[in-house]
C-alpha cells in the first residue's frame, strides 16, 4: 500500500517559496499572507520530521532534504497544471464521420481538406459521398452536408449556400463542336445529374423549352454529370460552388450567359445532441469559414471565363441576374441568337 502523501497546501507553499526563494513572493503568488506560507512550511516540516529551509540566510536556502524534495514536487504540480488545462480545453481530437453531397465532396471539400487537417491534425475524418438524409438518424454519422429543401425534422439544420446553375462544357469539346446558340445543344449530349428538372428549368429561362435535343444521359448525381462533361461527353449543368474551381482552372467553359436558381440548396445538419460536441463544432465552423473565405471565388470563376469564338477572346462578367459578357457589337449580335 503506498505511503500517505503530505497535505497538498503545505506542499504548494513549499514549492512556491523554494522557487521564488522568498516567503513574501510565494504569499503574493498564492494570494495568502506571509504568515500563512510560513505556517504551511512549518507544518510540512513537522509532518516529514525534516528541516526544508535554512532560515539563517537572508534569502531562503534549501537544505539537502529540501533540495531532494523540490524537483519531484515541482514536476508533480506541473503535471497537474497540464492535465487541468487539457480537461478544461474543448476536445478537438478523435474521429468524426461526415456524409456529404457527392459533387460537393469531390469538387469542393476534398480540394480544401488540407486546410482543415493543418488546423486540426488530431481529428481523423471518415468522409462518405451521400445525399441521403436518413444518415441524420444514424448514430455512426456525426454531420451531414445535404442538398435539399432543409426540412428535416428533429435535427439541427443550417443553410450553407444557395446555388445558381448554368451549362458547362469542356474546352476540347467546344473547340470541335461549337455552342454558338441554344439550338446547337442538339449537336451535343445533354448530361443530367438529376431526373431532368434542372435542365428543364434552365431551358425554360432561355425560352428554349421546345428546342430539339440531342442524346440525353441521366446520372445519379451532379458529380457524375460534371465528370462526364470534363471528359468531353457532353454538356452538363454546373453550379456556383462545385464547378467554380474547374472553371477557374479552365477545365470547364461556360458557353451561355444565363444562370438560374437551383431547385434546392446546400445545408449542414446533424442530430441535436451531437451539435454541442467540440469536434463537431470545429468542423461545422470550418465549413462556413471556408465558404466565407471563398465567397468571391464562385462568382469570380463564373465571370472570368475566357472564351474564344472565331479566334477572339471574350471575358464574361456577372450581374445579379446572371452572366453578362463584355463583347464586341458582333459578339453581342451572336448572343441574341441564344433565344433563336
Amino acid at each position: 500500500m503506498p505511503s500517505r502523501l503530505p497535505p497538498l497546501n503545505p506542499l504548494r507553499a513549499f514549492e512556491a517559496a523554494a522557487r521564488h526563494g522568498s516567503v513574501s513572493l510565494a504569499a503574493q503568488e498564492l494570494n495568502v499572507t506571509h504568515g500563512a506560507i510560513s505556517h504551511q512550511i512549518k507544518s510540512l516540516e513537522a509532518s516529514l520530521d525534516v528541516k526544508l529551509f535554512d532560515r539563517a540566510a537572508q534569502r531562503l536556502k534549501l537544505t539537502a532534504q529540501g533540495a531532494l524534495l523540490l524537483p519531484s514536487v515541482s514536476h508533480a504540480f506541473a503535471e497537474i497544471a497540464a492535465a487541468t488545462a487539457m480537461v478544461k480545453r474543448p476536445s478537438t481530437s478523435g474521429e468524426l464521420s461526415v456524409t456529404c453531397v457527392p459533387a460537393l465532396l469531390s469538387l469542393w471539400v476534398i480540394p480544401r481538406l488540407n486546410q482543415f487537417t493543418e488546423q486540426y491534425p488530431d481529428i481523423r475524418l471518415t468522409l462518405t459521398a451521400s445525399n441521403d438524409a436518413d444518415h441524420l438518424r444514424s448514430p455512426d454519422i456525426d454531420i451531414c452536408v445535404l442538398y435539399g429543401d432543409g426540412n428535416w425534422a428533429d435535427c439541427w439544420t443550417r443553410l450553407w449556400s444557395n446555388l445558381r446553375l448554368f451549362p458547362v462544357v469542356s474546352p476540347t469539346l467546344l473547340n470541335s463542336r461549337p455552342l454558338r446558340s441554344v439550338r446547337d445543344l442538339r449537336d451535343h449530349a445533354m448530361l443530367h445529374g438529376d431526373d431532368g428538372r434542372e435542365w428543364n428549368t434552365w431551358l425554360a429561362a432561355a425560352d428554349a423549352s421546345g428546342v430539339p435535343r440531342g442524346p440525353e444521359h441521366f446520372m445519379s448525381d451532379a458529380r457524375l454529370s460534371t465528370e462526364a462533361a470534363l471528359h468531353g461527353q457532353g454538356v452538363a449543368l454546373g453550379d456556383t460552388i462545385t464547378a467554380s474551381d474547374l472553371i477557374a482552372r479552365g477545365d470547364l467553359i461556360v458557353p451561355f450567359d444565363l444562370t438560374v436558381p437551383a431547385n434546392d440548396a446546400f445545408y449542414v445538419a446533424c442530430r441535436n445532441e451531437v451539435r454541442a460536441a467540440p469536434i463537431v463544432k470545429v468542423f461545422i465552423d470550418w465549413l462556413f469559414a471556408s465558404l466565407g473565405a471563398d465567397a468571391i471565388e464562385p462568382q469570380t470563376a463564373a465571370r472570368r471565363i475566357i472564351r474564344r469564338r472565331n479566334g477572339k477572346a471574350e471575358t464574361a462578367i456577372s450581374s445579379p441576374s446572371g452572366l453578362i459578357s463584355k463583347q464586341t457589337p458582333a459578339a453581342r449580335s451572336r448572343k441574341r441568337r441564344i433565344k433563336s
